[in-house]
């Protein structure tokens, strides 16, 4: 994309009823989107924008919306990625009414294509936040990045146990990327921005009107591979993401719950149509077939890093060793032994078993090869 076709992408998005259709339409009657920002009222009329649209592009350009927007972005510390951008998710890409202009603050990484969103009622109950805590957390453990709506209950709960797990998560917001709704969650919006992104289609200072939240959840189930609904009434919201997720040829998960809790009524009634039941994180990770992705990214952080690892993990086997014999055998400074031990075992790669006796872990074993 040319540098100076950024400032238009986000022009057009400013404009009310310019949608992914018309702007397709725009790109293609006039070859790049300065052109069409530029053109007069006729040529737009002929590109086949309605009387409202052109009025309103042309009093933004009038009033110099572009310059103040971009100033604003910039002041703001977001990145904003179009259908043009390298970095604009790949999935997200081929939905249906996927998003021309995506408001970025923090960071989108190649490594979060591996996601799973997580939705659920506002109103969470001690069951739904246990089973959110558990199987989240395991997602995240395993290297599988959370997208939610930062929304009261599973919502929030899921980007938090996201991030206490040390794992990435994404929220996708019905508002712009600047106005953090609900205010209560402004400080866990801080938190998500460091580990992972707030994400919005919406132009910054656009505040979360009620009919915007439907919309953007197809932007979380477009950006992953399934869905999973933990606890949702029959008019949850969390549905309406599920419906989009099967649209798209997403997967849907949904965990079950008493058949008399009006807050299970929404999953029991998704398990019933087709989706499939969860009780653990390794439901999600085989249907997905996540597994040997995971695992290849486990036995790369297993390889040794430098000399002194390798040395080491050549002496042990899952016979015990002494770490005087280690020391002997490596020909390394024992400090530099004992150093070395002490950040493999935190990286999983060998096991102290009592009395500086260590053995080597089955994963590293299996890294090796």
């Amino acid at each position: 994309m040319q540098i100076n076709e950024l400032p238009y992408w986000v022009g057009f998005n400013l404009v009310p009823g310019i949608g992914p259709a018309k702007l397709q339409r725009l790109r293609e009657y006039f070859g790049d989107l300065e052109s069409a920002w530029l053109a007069n009222a006729s040529e737009m009329e002929r590109s086949g924008l309605d009387a409202r649209a052109i009025t309103s592009v042309v009093s933004k350009r009038n009033e110099g919306a572009l310059e103040k927007e971009m100033e604003k972005i910039e002041g703001a510390g977001v990145t904003v990625l179009t259908w043009d951008s390298p970095q604009y998710p790949e999935r997200l890409r081929h939905i249906y009414y996927a998003p021309p202009v995506l408001y970025v603050k923090g960071t989108i990484r190649p490594e979060d294509e591996l996601s799973v969103a997580v939705v659920g009622t506002r109103k969470a109950t001690a069951y739904g936040r246990q089973v959110t805590e558990e199987i989240v957390g395991e997602l995240a453990r395993s290297r599988v990045t959370i997208v939610s709506g930062l929304a009261r209950g599973i919502d929030a709960f899921a980007h938090r146990v996201a991030i206490e797990a040390g794992g990435r998560t994404l929220a996708v917001l019905a508002s712009g990327v600047d106005i953090i709704y609900p205010s209560e969650n402004a400080k866990l919006a801080q938190s998500i921005v460091e580990y992972g992104a707030l994400i919005s289609e919406y132009p910054l200072g656009t505040r979360p009107e009620a009919r915007n939240f439907p919309v953007r959840n197809r932007i979380i189930s477009g950006l992953t591979l399934g869905t999973l609904v933990v606890e949702a009434g029959q008019s949850s919201g969390a549905l309406i993401t599920a419906g989009f997720a099967l649209e798209q040829d997403r997967d849907v998960f949904a965990v079950p719950g008493g058949i008399f809790w009006p807050k299970s009524s929404g999953t029991n009634s998704l398990i019933q149509q087709g989706a499939k039941l969860v009780t653990a994180a390794r439901d999600i990770l085989e249907e997905l077939n996540l597994g040997m992705a995971v695992q290849q990214i486990e036995m790369k952080e297993l390889l040794p890093e430098n000399e002194a690892e390798s040395a080491l993990l050549a002496l042990l086997s899952t016979q015990p060793v002494h770490i005087d014999e280690l020391g002997r055998n490596s020909g390394l400074p024992m400090p530099t032994v004992s150093s070395t031990l002490a950040m493999m075992e935190l990286k999983g790669m060998v096991r102290q078993i009592g009395g500086m006796h260590y053995i080597r872990e089955s994963r590293a074993d299996y890294a090796s090869f």
